[in-house]
């Protein structure tokens, strides 16, 4: 092992697992994962209202009329538009819920915060009026992310701290479960309530806004202009497949982290063609989006490994790298790359971090000039499972130019890895040929 190897492990890597496995972390990563359903079935509802295919579009409206998509963009907006909602619920859950105590109070709470602290008006787009009472749906959505983290995560840890204290109202034995766990929750909900409320007369009458506004402007807008960059494209791209070469999950680490933001770039781009605009990057089109992570840095698997799965199908020399190329073919072309990832192994194997590294990021930085060209389109919120095969999802995710970039990037993953492969072809099979020798 190299002596950066040995440091890493032994300073640096305890660091990383001790950020991953704090509780904020933890609950951030696991609690958005209740988005996941509202996406990916909102996705398909969203394909079918704009579908990339003109002239049948043109034929569904001539046959059921020109309305015909209005229920499907009605069912899009019922889930991609409250998704800052659910996350807010499920981080504020997940945190309790790993503190060992009755969940759903928190996530009810962290939903009741998210509200207190949002506007309760908007202005009539025609009109100009101002109208009450309402849920503004665009800060329910992409826009609100952040501050449902945020909360989320507040609301988890206060309620969590006041259960954990003992702060609660406790009921005499014999009181129905359900009846004893709302009355559990009456004190903490009373104060974060309470605070909640102290916060949105702060910012309404201090700063005339509100908090939801506040931090979209301070904290996720910088954020999501960090994301949607050069340099945000090569810090992903590097990180992914650094931490899996120590054998930490990569893409769920970076994933947990960065979703939220990167799920507002996606909304946001919606946005452009809701609006009636073409969506370009001179309309303020985000590149860098949740399908430009799962489509064209983690495609076939962290690392892009289905081009070292290729070198092993039709270059092997050695027993070991033909059987591996041939078990771990099928998984790969449905985005799972364990087995070739520890049967290489690449994991701490200091040759094959190179190309596992410099694949993403090559693949990363050549989709974000051929979407920041035109050359290919920009992402609308249209999602696909995490395992659907290149180029399908390329294709449904963004039409056909996307699907062959999708196959020119993989098969620059196959060449950079083939120099690497060959090498450690070589070393493989030495071994077998000394071992059969001996």
């Amino acid at each position: 092992m190299s002596s950066f190897a040995t440091t890493f492990n032994e300073k640096i890597l305890p660091v990383i697992m001790k950020f991953v496995s704090m509780k904020g972390v933890v609950a951030l990563k696991d609690g958005i994962l209740y988005t996941l359903p509202l996406t990916l079935v909102g996705s398909v509802f969203l394909l079918l209202a704009q579908l990339p295919y003109q002239p049948l579009n043109d034929w569904l409206a001539a046959t059921l009329g020109a309305g015909w998509t209005d229920p499907l963009w009605k069912a899009f907006g019922a889930t991609f538009n409250v998704i800052a909602l659910i996350a807010t619920i499920g981080i504020g859950y997940t945190y309790a819920k790993n503190e060992g105590h009755e969940p759903l109070s928190a996530g009810v709470i962290s939903f009741v915060v998210f509200l207190l602290t949002t506007s309760s008006t908007v202005i009539a787009p025609k009109s100009g009026e101002v109208v009450g009472d309402v849920i503004p749906i665009a800060w329910a959505g992409g826009k609100g992310m952040v501050t449902a983290i945020i909360i989320g995560l507040v609301v988890g840890a206060v309620y969590s701290l006041f259960m954990s204290r003992n702060i609660t109202i406790k009921m005499p034995a014999g009181v129905p479960q359900g009846v004893a766990n709302s009355f559990a929750a009456l004190i903490p909900a009373a104060v974060i309530i309470l605070g909640a409320t102290i916060v949105y007369s702060g910012f309404k009458w201090g700063l005339q806004t509100t908090l939801i506004e506040w931090i979209y402007k301070v904290l996720q807008t910088p954020l999501q202009g960090m994301t949607d960059s050069l340099g945000g494209v090569i810090v992903i791209g590097f990180l992914i497949p650094f931490l899996w070469w120590f054998g930490v999950h990569g893409a769920s680490i970076v994933g947990g982290v960065m979703s939220g933001i990167l799920a507002s770039n996606t909304l946001d781009n919606q946005a452009i063609i809701n609006s009636g605009k073409e969506l370009t990057i001179a309309n303020g089109a985000h590149i860098v989006t949740q399908q430009f992570v799962d489509q064209f840095m983690t495609v076939t698997g962290s690392g892009m490994t289905i081009g070292l799965v290729i070198c092993m199908l039709f270059f092997s020399k050695s027993a070991q790298s033909k059987q591996l190329g041939r078990l771990s073919i099928l998984p790969g072309i449905f985005n799972i790359n364990e087995p070739v990832t520890f049967g290489t192994p690449i994991v701490m194997n200091p040759f094959m971090a190179v190309p596992f590294i410099l694949t993403p990021v090559v693949s990363g930085l050549i989709t974000y000039f051929a979407i920041g060209t035109g050359l290919v389109p920009p992402f609308s919120a249209v999602s696909v499972p995490w395992t659907t095969p290149a180029p399908i999802s390329g294709l449904l995710v963004g039409g056909v130019r996307t699907a062959l970039l999708q196959i020119v990037v993989l098969v620059i993953s196959f060449f950079i890895y083939l120099p690497f492969f060959k090498k450690q072809d070589n070393i493989n099979y030495k071994n077998e040929q000394e071992a059969q020798n001996s």
